[in-house]
């Protein structure tokens, strides 16, 4: 993995995170960016549940999509984006804790496609579980401007 030697990527990682407004509906926050990683927390709240009072596996996905997608952010020159291409997600335990940590992190890098995967624990009591796992396929978009 190669280092992004423009403007420093935690900083472009940031800007874009605080110019997505799906993350900002849900109450989502960009805890952490290192080179090829990126981390999400959630607070666990009543307009994220489902009919359980767990999070509903739509904002689950969301977050470790958000997670998974920066972390290969970080791996982009400036000027350069990336988008989604496609995931898949086994979510492996009830997500009822006081809060949810999506944890992204680059498998591959590629010049067009890079690999990642998502790890999202629900915090209990101060116990992490894993209640999520995807992997996840980024497409690397040449000049695309981000609004």
């Amino acid at each position: 993995m190669s280092q992004v030697s423009n403007l420093p990527f935690a900083e472009r990682t940031h800007a874009s995170f605080a110019r997505q407004r799906a993350m900002r509906l849900i109450q989502a926050t960009l805890s952490n960016v290192a080179h090829g990683r990126a981390e999400i927390e959630l607070p666990h709240w009543q307009g994220i549940e489902q009919q359980h009072g767990f999070v509903h596996g739509g904002v689950i996905g969301m977050i470790a999509d958000s997670a998974a997608g920066y972390a290969a952010m970080t791996m982009v020159p400036e000027g350069d984006s990336v988008l989604t291409v496609e995931y898949k997600i086994n979510i492996l335990a009830p997500a009822n804790g006081e809060k949810l940590i999506a944890r992204g992190e680059v498998i591959r890098a590629g010049r067009t496609l890079i690999i990642t995967k998502a790890e999202v624990f629900s915090i209990k009591d101060g116990q992490e579980t894993l209640c999520a796992l995807m992997q996840q396929t980024i497409m690397v978009v040449k000049d695309r401007v981000e609004k």
